[in-house]
């Protein structure tokens, strides 16, 4: 071939040129890849440290902590992905010391850090999928500033545990939307026709819904997050347990088809779970049905949040800082500007609260509505008056509940609902009544079961060889009968028919439209495909005279939950309750009242400047520790302080034991000095002295600290700075700090 005359010095001609022409191309190649690779560069440079919130979720490290960002790392260091950090390492002479590797999340990347001293880089980007929107890090940060915790408790609760081989799936794509729902059952309401249309128009309500007897409220929880979806909004529905997440999955799989929602419960297992998370996250599903940690569930462009049964005590977290569903779903509404409801067959004083102040408007039948849908309600006193047969004297039953049992185990099955589980729940002494408590931790001692041995409710410990303290007896007599005591006593009574339980144990979720008695613990009742021809609640008494100041509100929730599972009293349903007639929650249930319950209750907590009118918080543990906290905390104005008062420690279920001497941790020594330093400057106060042994067992108090509507913050911010400070001395006597205790006594 020819060659080309040319006056480039770098190029040949003939076919040699053109082969070194090849080389310089693929030189220049690489000269450009090697210009480009600066941007990357630039970009760490641009924004070289991220701020990172670590899975150490003590107060006294609730801040972000600052890292540097690897130029290979900028691309897939942003904020909202998990990464790997070393903890407490030093740079020395540009190199790290020390340090273990733990986990994080990404918040945000800054141009430059607040912190003086060379930072350490990030060890590792566990994965470029993005878990934490901002909107999710402002509401978890709300969330621990509303409860006094820290933001890291509320981003290990708010996700899930991560699973390499789910998320390396696609999540397909969303469907489209659906039409808008007919009102199905929600035409019973004035106003329930009206509330889907606004939902389906994009609009937000809040509402507090009071929902009618019977087993139509999956369906209206369905139609609810449907007519969201036919918005083109995501819908949110958190309910109390695994049984009430299958009933809406089912009715939402029914209205809409497979694919359009998720079901999240701790059952699903790690991997599952995960998955369906990831496909809330990624946009693919817009509906999401759970239980409690769903509150935090992703949901694209939230356009409701629902909680069902806001009074059930598994919407309130077991973990620190111990978040309510109800309220962080109502934040997460203001916030999102979604609309909000709260429902159930009982009405909370919090929800009631809510329609007083004009948050939220209610959202109920009327009463022909209630009346045709509401089983008839029948009281007998709790004097026992026990039937000529004798099965009814054996079984313990009022003349008027065995008679109602007997005849409705004709046509279906009759529920049973008793306060506790177990045999003998409680028990005291036969000749003197004194309560019998263990020797070891004066715990409360049971009965297991008919052949077996006293044993200690706190700590597990037999008591073979009890005797009274009293009178020194050693025969008991039963304090609170147990579900499965019950069951025993009614199949002697009725011993042609199949006798059921559910409980903690081993809850049952349907039974046949067949005759049998079934003995449930509250919370676990199954559910009767025709409803039950009758219920009996049993031992009012042991609910209402809980020393809790929601005794009679629990106990109302507990009986209209078991009651909306009868048939109508025009198909002849039936519910006897085992209570004084004459008292308020009692008089409730007879009405089918519960709005009226929660609105009488509400204004004499108001009277009392008691919950939810005003705001409240709890401090509890050791005495030592809880004098040692009111001594460091400083209260705003106005702050009523009630208490300290004894309360029962909660004891371990297996005997204590000696722990090991712990190793040093420099880490944690560098932390309290530097905290001790930023709150008490070059005068640190004196450390106390370590105890040499608690004596066991240790007295536990508890303090209340009240303050008026409107300042929950200032009280909330007082006990965590007051919490700070006593980590950082390392105080003993460690305390539990609740905001909003459900169990105020």
């Amino acid at each position: 071939m020819p060659g080309v005359a040319t006056n480039d010095p770098n190029t040949s001609t003939g076919e040699d040129g053109q082969l070194a022409l090849g080389v310089e191309d693929a030189r220049r190649a690489v000269r450009a890849a090697k210009a480009r690779k600066p941007k990357v560069d630039a970009q760490a440079a641009r924004l070289p440290v991220a701020r990172v919130v670590v899975d150490k979720g003590l107060v006294h490290l609730d801040r972000l902590f600052d890292y540097s960002v690897p130029a290979k790392l900028a691309d897939v260091a942003q904020p909202g992905v998990r990464v790997r950090v070393r903890f407490g390492a030093k740079v020395v002479d540009g190199r790290r010391r020390g340090g273990g590797l733990i986990d994080g999340v990404i918040v945000e990347r800054v141009e430059r850090s607040t912190y003086g001293g060379p930072l350490a880089p990030l060890a590792g980007v566990v994965s470029p999928e993005i878990v934490l929107a901002p909107a999710m890090i402002e509401l978890a940060r709300a969330v621990a500033d509303r409860y006094a915790g820290s933001l890291a408790d509320i981003v290990q609760l708010a996700l899930p545990a991560r699973h390499a081989r789910a998320e390396a799936e696609p999540s397909g794509q969303p469907l489209p939307r659906p039409a808008p729902p007919a009102p199905g059952p929600w035409a019973r309401y004035p106003a329930g026709a009206a509330h889907l249309a606004a939902l389906a128009g994009g609009e937000s309500p809040r509402t507090v819904w009071t929902a009618l007897p019977g087993p139509h409220w999956p369906d209206e929880i369905a139609r609810a997050l449907a007519a969201t979806l036919a918005a083109g909004r995501g819908a949110l529905a958190v309910v109390p347990d695994a049984k009430s997440v299958e009933r809406v999955d089912a009715a939402l799989t029914a209205l809409l088809g497979p694919g359009r929602h998720v079901a999240l419960t701790a059952g699903l297992g790690p991997e599952e779970r995960y998955r369906r998370w990831l496909a809330i996250n990624r946009g693919t599903v817009r509906a999401v049905v759970g239980t409690r940690a769903a509150m935090f569930a992703p949901v694209v462009e939230l356009g409701l949040a629902l909680v069902w049964n806001d009074g059930d005590d598994s919407h309130a977290d077991p973990n620190a800082p111990y978040p309510h569903v109800r309220e962080v779903l109502a934040m997460r509404a203001a916030r999102e500007h979604a609309a909000f409801t709260v429902g159930g067959h009982a009405t909370t004083v919090e929800a009631a609260q809510l329609v007083r102040t004009g948050w939220a408007r209610p959202l109920h039948a009327d009463r022909p509505a209630v009346r045709a849908a509401a089983p008839l309600v029948r009281t007998v006193g709790s004097d026992l008056d026990l039937a000529r047969d004798e099965g009814a004297r054996t079984a313990r039953l009022p003349s008027l509940a065995w008679d109602v049992a007997r005849n409705a185990l004709r046509s279906g099955p009759v529920l049973v609902q008793v306060p506790r589980r177990g045999y003998l729940v409680r028990t005291s002494c036969q000749r003197c009544r004194e309560p019998a408590r263990c020797a070891h931790c004066s715990g409360p001692l049971q009965l297991p079961s008919g052949d077996g041995v006293l044993t200690c409710g706190w700590c597990t410990r037999p008591a073979p060889n009890w005797h009274c303290r009293v009178c020194g007896g050693d025969r008991i007599r039963a304090g609170v009968i147990g579900a499965r005591r019950t069951a025993e006593e009614l199949g002697r009574a009725f011993p042609t028919v199949p006798v059921r339980t559910s409980g903690r144990d081993a809850i049952l979720t349907t039974v046949p439209d067949l005759p049998a008695l079934i003995i449930a613990t509250p919370g676990a009742e199954p559910v009767a495909p025709s409803g039950y021809a009758a219920a009996l609640l049993l031992d009012g008494w042991a609910l209402l005279t809980r020393p809790d100041l929601r005794a009679g509100e629990e106990a109302l929730r507990r009986w209209l939950d078991a009651a909306s599972l009868v048939r109508p009293a025009g198909e002849g349903g039936t519910l006897v309750v085992v209570a004084e007639s004459t008292l308020r929650p009692v008089q409730a249930l007879v009405r089918w009242d519960p709005q009226g319950y929660a609105l009488a209750e509400l204004v004499e907590r108001a009277e009392l400047n008691l919950p939810p009118v005003s705001r409240m918080a709890s401090v509890t543990g050791p005495a030592a520790g809880i004098a040692d906290f009111l001594a460091v905390l400083r209260l705003p104005d106005r702050v009523d302080v009630l208490g300290p008062v004894p309360v029962a420690p909660t004891a371990p279920r297996t005997p204590p034991r000696t722990p090991p001497p712990a190793k040093p941790d420099p880490r944690a020594a560098e932390t309290r000095a530097e905290l001790t330093r930023a709150l008490f400057g070059d005068t640190p106060p004196p450390t106390p002295a370590p105890a040499s042994r608690p004596a066991p067992p240790v007295l536990h108090e508890r303090v209340l600290l009240r303050i008026e509507p409107g300042r929950g913050a200032e009280l909330a911010h007082a006990l965590k700075a007051a919490q700070t400070l006593r980590l950082a001395r390392a105080a003993p006597d460690p305390v539990q700090i609740r905001i909003d205790p459900p169990d105020i006594g």
